[in-house]
């Protein structure tokens, strides 16, 4: 069902950012930085992929995540939902079943055999195409993604997210210039913002976790030499 009544964008990313650190989904060590699919360290990560194991907090960010997109996008903007393997799908399985929408799932790559296919499911030409992940750093992952569904003949120029890093001031212009707008629900701002008003994590962490968050290249530079 299509929710029909929603949260304005503010009290949507603060009740998110909550709900993710509820369920133990942020995780902060500046003593021991996690190692980002980059290779470079970071003093945050996060796991969404708990998201699946909490069906209440996981209804209510699959409405926020429809309500966001359909807000932003249009209401009649998308023909087929699309996730992303493998963190995508089961959130795509969700925005789909709320906006009443054939899904679809993007591999990685080719699987190697029979029909060789990176699309599972049914992706005509012409549909238009909402991307579904969990999550975005860079924005890098997403064009790979895009580029297999546009080779189908089918559209996609937006892609929706329930956490976005905005750190990294480069994410939007390379989604930009592959044509692809970002929607999503909360970002390590907002995280941060609400861990500090929760009291969920010392305050030397939370200082520590700040300067990674409004440098994230001089943080980890300093921390590579």
């Amino acid at each position: 069902m299509i929710p029909s009544s929603y949260p304005d964008r503010a009290e949507i990313a603060r009740l998110s950012a909550r709900m993710l650190l509820e369920i133990k989904a942020v995780h902060f060590n500046a003593s021991q930085p996690f190692t980002l699919a980059s290779g470079l360290p970071s003093p945050t990560y996060i796991d969404c992929r708990k998201l699946i194991s909490y069906p209440r907090i996981r209804a209510t960010l699959m409405d926020f995540l429809t309500v966001t997109v359909m807000r932003n996008a249009g209401f009649e903007a998308f023909d087929n939902i699309a996730g992303g393997e493998t963190a995508g799908i089961p959130f795509a399985a969700l925005v789909a079943e709320r906006m009443a929408l054939p899904m679809t799932y993007v591999r990685k790559k080719p699987k190697g055999y029979g029909r060789n296919a990176r699309i599972e499911g049914e992706m005509r030409e012409g549909q238009r195409v909402l991307l579904v992940e969990d999550l975005t750093t860079d924005g890098g992952s997403k064009l790979s993604f895009v580029d297999a569904i546009r080779e189908t003949g089918a559209q996609c120029a937006h892609t929706a997210v329930i956490f976005y890093y905005g750190i990294f001031p480069e994410t939007e212009k390379t989604l930009g210039d592959h044509g692809i707008t970002l929607h999503h629900l909360c970002t390590w701002h907002d995280v941060l913002a609400e861990a500090r008003a929760g009291g969920h994590f010392d305050e030397a962490t939370l200082a520590e976790v700040e300067d990674f968050l409004n440098d994230p290249r001089a943080w980890q530079a300093a921390r590579r030499s």
